[in-house]
């Protein structure tokens, strides 16, 4: 095993680690949130607002600028470190920076400007004539206006997080994960403590959050800085002439266009769905975001980490054209994320309703709001798994400088997450909305699959099957882990239920997950499973 390809565990651990605090603490946020707004009209309104320059964050600053940035990077470094190839790479990295803040800056002056003009999208207007109409009418304007007051508060957040995320392809590319792995557990602790300092001061807690969200973009690019130093490059400003001539910055841009669509279709499957959900009733937006919230704090601390981590291995594996090392990193985290997605899917589909209670249920959070989250979730948790191998799969692409073959998988997960939207968001609410958003990715795992047939490097038949078989297996051990667990939880629900929060639903959670993950290990190590031995082998090392 080459050092490259044993650097996913060693590396990813630490990054998993903060990865696992960030997803805590942002579902701390979450639980804030819930505490302050619950699943009602200022709920809506700041899940609509963040969700806004939150898309643009994803698109062109942590996604697009970064999978474009790191490959590039890389070749740069690649060449060697002679004084004339350093000076192009400080070059390129001046230009790069310029553009981003550029860029970015206009989009966010944009934003700001545009803003009261796109909030009829994402706000449903009453219709004349019905029995409340003036009690809806009422509660529209405040939505709208409120709505477009916290969307220019938090558009700024793009420019700051913009930069934050160019210096973390600095440090990625470098080996360096730590500090842009903790910056997010500083965002939302300062999302956290501003909610509750400034809460009492200002016209009501979401526009404390929103103050909340811009001092944490503040931070994430300011902590990054000092280390960006260290590595020995310098971060800097060059005329935006330079800027879009520069031919680092423009092999940059020509992969930026696609990337936006290929990598990022989760991301405005995400946005669509809940614009759409405004239009499906009150609570649904909200509780979507609450559902994702605890979605991403699953997917999140392994498919992110791992993806980060062998982006910049899997670029220098194919800028080497070591084809079996580049085959052997890909398989393996595609299986390590079976491994680790069907399970926590079939324990989470039995625990969900105490998850949500344990995390969410306080103050403004109520049965009613329960209920409504845990529909949602069902639909959500069923398509983690496909969720996580989008995010493998995809710098396998962008790696070997493909990014027109996921762009193609991306518009059909969008147009068919839609399109299953528009047909299923009528009659199951926010479930089919959810329900759309899973079968989509769904979707956009098989054509990333069929599209990597198109690159000989990969091999894709033996990829494939060593995915089915794997899944099949881990599902076939989840059903068997899953069926004593259910009895337990059940017990254990019914044994605990009167005492306080903590225990009542805590508790089943515990004593479930304990069950579960015995039987789960037993069945692994009665079998040797291959990953496990793997992990364990590296760990070890």
């Amino acid at each position: 095993m080459s050092k490259k390809s044993k650097s996913i565990v060693r590396s990813g651990l630490l990054l998993t680690l903060m990865t696992f605090a960030s997803r805590i603490m942002g579902l701390i946020r979450e639980m804030t949130k819930a505490s302050f707004l619950g699943t009602g009209l200022y709920a809506d309104c700041f899940s609509v607002a963040f969700m806004i320059p939150n898309l643009f964050r994803r698109l062109f600053a942590e996604n697009a600028i970064s999978v474009a940035f790191i490959p590039t990077f890389k070749d740069y470094l690649a060449k060697g470190e002679s004084d004339e190839n350093k000076k192009s790479t400080q070059e390129f990295l001046h230009a790069t920076f310029t553009l981003v803040t550029f860029l970015t800056a206009c989009v966010v002056v944009l934003g700001v400007l545009l803003t009261p003009f796109i909030m009829p999208l994402f706000c449903k207007a009453p219709e004349a004539g019905s029995a409340d109409y003036a009690a809806q009418l009422e509660y529209y304007l405040l939505e709208r206006s409120e709505t477009a007051a916290l969307t220019r508060i938090m558009f700024p957040y793009l420019f700051l997080i913009s930069i934050a995320a160019f210096f973390q392809g600095i440090l990625n590319t470098c080996g360096i994960f730590a500090p842009s792995g903790f910056t997010p557990v500083m965002f939302n602790g300062i999302v956290i403590v501003s909610t509750y300092l400034l809460a009492p001061h200002t016209s009501n807690p979401a526009r404390a959050m929103s103050l909340g969200v811009i001092l944490g973009g503040s931070v994430q690019a300011i902590f990054q800085w000092p280390f960006v130093m260290k590595t020995g490059w310098k971060v800097g400003v060059t005329s935006i002439k330079k800027a879009f001539s520069n031919p680092g910055t423009r092999k940059v841009l020509s992969l930026i266009a696609p990337t936006i669509v290929g990598i990022a279709a989760y991301q405005l499957n995400d946005t669509v769905s809940t614009s759409l959900a405004k239009y499906v009733g009150p609570g649904i937006a909200s509780s979507l975001q609450y559902s994702l919230r605890l979605q991403e704090l699953i997917l999140g601390i392994f498919a992110v980490s791992i993806g980060t981590v062998i982006l910049p291995d899997l670029s220098g594996f194919a800028n080497k054209k070591d084809w079996s090392e580049f085959n052997k990193m890909l398989l393996q985290a595609i299986k390590i994320m079976t491994l680790i997605s069907i399970p926590i899917t079939a324990y989470s589909l039995i625990t969900g309703r105490e998850l949500i209670s344990l995390l969410y249920k306080k103050n403004q959070f109520d049965d009613n709001s329960v209920a409504m989250t845990l529909g949602v979730f069902r639909f959500h948790i069923a398509g983690l798994l496909f969720i996580a191998l989008n995010r493998i799969m995809a710098p396998a692409f962008y790696a070997q400088k493909k990014p027109k073959l996921p762009t193609i998988a991306g518009l059909i997960n969008f147009a068919s997450n839609i399109i299953l939207v528009l047909i299923l968001s009528r009659p199951m609410k926010g479930n089919g909305i959810a329900l759309a958003l899973s079968v989509a990715s769904l979707l956009n795992t098989v054509f990333l699959f069929i599209f990597m047939k198109k690159m000989e490097s990969i091999e894709v038949g033996k990829l494939a099957r060593g995915t089915i078989l794997y899944a099949l297996k881990m599902c076939v051990f989840s059903v068997i882990a899953a069926v004593p667990t259910y009895f337990v939880h059940k017990l254990t629900v019914d044994y605990f239920a009167g005492y306080s929060k903590i225990i009542c639903y805590g508790a089943p959670i515990v004593i479930s997950g304990i069950v579960f993950a015995l039987i789960g290990v037993l069945e692994l190590v009665i079998t040797r499973d291959e990953i496990v031995r793997v992990i364990l082998k590296k760990v070890k090392k």
